[in-house]
């Protein structure tokens, strides 16, 4: 079992930025895969940005690619997702997730989720 609380969602205006993070418990938080996907309303869960678990590649949706940044501590048991030049439609409940030993764009290779946290860009 691996438990994911996300933290550091808000409200900001239009070109700020914002810093989540995702803690991690429970199995080895090394051997998981992370990404961020989010949610917005009516709208189907979308993938952001996922890290992997041994070389720490990145990959970005191209929709935040140069504007978001994915990072892991792997001995903090960490994920985090920098955000900056925020767009309103940037807005959504953004959900940490991990997956063993592999990363994927698609939500469903996902093992663990968080509960999510809201980010609201105000035009």
């Amino acid at each position: 079992q691996v438990q994911l609380v996300e933290s550091g969602g808000g409200l900001v205006q239009t070109g700020g930025s914002l810093r989540l993070s995702c803690a991690a418990s429970g199995r080895t938080f090394s051997n998981y895969g992370m990404g961020w996907f989010r949610q917005a309303p009516g709208k189907e869960r979308e993938f952001v940005a996922a890290i992997t678990w041994n070389d720490q590649r990145t990959y970005y949706a191209d929709s935040v690619k140069g504007r978001f940044t994915i990072s892991r501590d792997n001995a903090k048991k960490t994920v985090s997702l920098q955000l900056n030049s925020l767009k309103p439609e940037d807005t959504a409940v953004y959900y940490c997730a991990a997956a063993f030993r592999t990363y994927s764009y698609s939500w469903g290779e996902y093992d663990y989720w968080g509960q999510g946290t809201q980010v609201t860009v105000s035009s």
